[in-house]
């Protein structure tokens, strides 16, 4: 049953709920009139861009920036592969993240969030009667800074949850300032112009999600659209089931996976960064776009990924970088902190929070 607490209403694990379920439930349902999810929508070409080849000294190495940034500039992710992560240990990434969801439901609710809490395992908080919910359970964690971890939340079962976990973080955070330099660089920018803006205490949480198959694809989604808090996310997909899809051109468009590479979306604190870009003859909202994108359902088979979302220290102000800032390319949006907050305000109402923060 869904517990109250104030205006957070705890819902019934959609995994317990699609137990014979033959059509989603009013609050699961999307679909609104003529309008077509689309499960089936076109492949899209993410680039796949080779981190051992980009910090070389090869000619390739600018081959790899240059792909990297035409890439974003394109959909605003690309897939990564040379990340220094054995396919193995991506396998035991996934894994923790599989078994902690097949385990019955009396073992999960032991770290089951609570009303207060934003962390641990869950799905949507019912905020409104009028709320349209995803498809998905998820579990919720900090991982970064440290002294921020929620440990309550941390399954134990599996028993191997908490290393996996722990060493996956320690490599993302190496990872992500490895992606921050070379989209520096990318942009004829210092090195460190991106990652100087993180601070010392910069946010890191990782996020499995479950989506249980869905009887009705076409009716409902496993995450509404929407584009990243984060400045960088990092999605370790399902090798065998794909569901994710960005838009372009006002189309949705399905990723496709590639094996043991990790998909790389610029959220809207990087966009909002570096949106003062602006090509000399053509005015852009951006040359890194936040892309916005959406989970689909799955009629006979259950999907599970791992994102992780890097942010800046919320008590720092983020701004559009001086270098990119003259006449022809005005600043364009606020200086703000805590855009997270800002983020999450907007999310459940279906907006975009980047247009909050706009000057123009």
């Amino acid at each position: 049953m869904a517990e109250a607490h104030e205006s957070v209403v705890l819902l019934k694990p959609v995994q317990e709920l699609a137990v014979d379920c033959n059509t989603p439930p009013q609050r699961y349902i999307h679909k609104r009139g003529d309008e077509d999810i689309g499960v089936n929508s076109p492949v899209i070409d993410v680039a796949v861009i080779d981190l051992d080849s980009m910090q070389s000294s090869s000619p390739s190495a600018e081959q790899e920036l240059e792909k990297l940034r035409t890439s974003l500039a394109s959909c605003g992710c690309f897939q990564v592969i040379g990340h220094g992560m054995t396919d193995s240990f991506l396998d035991q990434v996934h894994g923790i993240g599989r078994d902690f969801f097949a385990l019955p439901w009396s073992e999960k609710r032991k770290w089951s969030r609570t009303a207060e809490d934003t962390e641990g395992y869950g799905n949507d908080s019912e905020l409104s009667e009028h709320q349209i919910l995803d498809w998905t359970d998820r579990l919720y964690l900090t991982t970064n800074p440290e002294d921020q971890r929620k440990y309550q939340f941390w399954p134990q079962n599996p028993e191997n949850f908490r290393e996996i976990l722990q060493e996956y973080t320690e490599k993302i955070i190496l990872l992500n300032q490895v992606v921050l330099k070379a989209l520096s660089k990318s942009l004829n920018l210092q090195e460190n112009c991106f990652l100087d803006q993180y601070g010392e205490n910069s946010n890191m949480v990782a996020r499995f999600n479950y989506y249980p198959p869905c009887p009705r694809p076409d009716l409902s989604l496993g995450v509404k659209q929407h584009a990243d808090g984060s400045a960088i996310t990092f999605l370790l997909q399902d090798n065998q089931v794909d569901g994710l899809q960005v838009l372009k051109d006002d189309q949705w468009f399905s990723v496709p996976t590639v094996p043991n590479a990790l998909l790389v979306n610029v959220g809207d604190q990087l966009e909002y960064v570096t949106c003062v870009c602006a090509y000399v003859q053509i005015m852009s909202n951006g040359i890194f776009k936040s892309p916005l994108h959406r989970v689909v359902t799955n009629s006979e088979r259950e999907r599970t990924t791992a994102a992780v979302f890097c942010c800046p220290d919320s008590s720092r102000f983020i701004e559009p970088a001086e270098d990119l800032i003259s006449e022809t390319s005005p600043r364009l949006y606020k200086k703000i902190k805590n855009y997270v907050g800002i983020f999450f305000e907007n999310y459940q109402q279906g907006k975009r929070a980047i247009e909050a923060v706009k000057l123009y």
